[in-house]
């Protein structure tokens, strides 16, 4: 179900209203991140005169770029994924209208108030359970590839999550998507953000494959 539905998700990357969001959603994405790495710098340049380090520019820049590298991998997602919780119903809504005109027509809409929540309380649960598990993506470093497995395991659940809460609030009187369906949806979503030049795309194709799973694919296998 979950594959059908992704593939079914792949042709809204194309529709206007998704390249739109697409920019809009990047673009919020990459300021974010600079003015964390200008917090960065600011951070190691206070650190290395207080000590009295040497290196000048040139240290600080290098160690504010490794700095930047690594929170980009591990923050990209939870960063893109509020940002497009802010703008998920543009894209929900195309698919709806398109895919499920009925559905559509008996929304119900999500207000600003809501999906300001919903960002918030996806960033605090996706930092805050990736922090509970740094001491295990540390421990198994050592297996190669422990540390990814349990990333993909881990991240699959918060973003199937994540993914059901943009959806299912529109449609109060529809049962939710189960537990199993939801983590192998925030799976394929988990997957899709690995990958590099999909992972810009990975929000937006998330959303769509969680409107199909909640509609489509779901109903007709029940």
């Amino acid at each position: 179900m979950v594959i059908i539905a992704a593939l079914r998700a792949f042709r809204t990357l194309f529709h206007r209203a998704a390249l739109r969001l697409l920019v809009k959603t990047l673009l919020i994405t990459l300021l974010l991140f600079a003015m964390a790495a200008l917090g960065l710098w600011s951070a190691v340049h206070a650190v290395r005169v207080y000590f009295g380090w040497g290196g000048g520019g040139l240290a600080e820049a290098a160690a504010t770029a490794l700095g930047a590298v690594a929170l980009g991998w591990l923050l990209f997602r939870t960063a893109a994924m509020a940002v497009m919780g802010f703008f998920a119903d543009n894209i929900i809504v195309t698919v709806e209208r398109e895919s499920y005109p009925a559905a559509a027509a008996r929304a119900k809409p999500v207000g600003f108030a809501r999906s300001l929540r919903f960002a918030l309380t996806s960033v605090a649960r996706t930092i805050g359970w990736n922090l509970l598990a740094l001491p295990a993506y540390i421990v198994l470093l050592a297996t190669g590839v422990g540390t990814v497995g349990l990333f993909l395991l881990l991240n699959a659940y918060l973003l199937g999550r994540d993914l059901a809460d943009m959806v299912e609030p529109r449609h109060p009187a529809l049962p939710p998507i189960p537990s199993v369906s939801r983590w192998r949806m925030g799976l394929v979503s988990a997957l899709l953000f690995l990958i590099p030049l999909v992972n810009l795309l990975a929000p937006i194709w998330s959303a769509a494959m969680a409107v199909h799973m909640l509609h489509g694919v779901r109903r007709k296998a029940a």
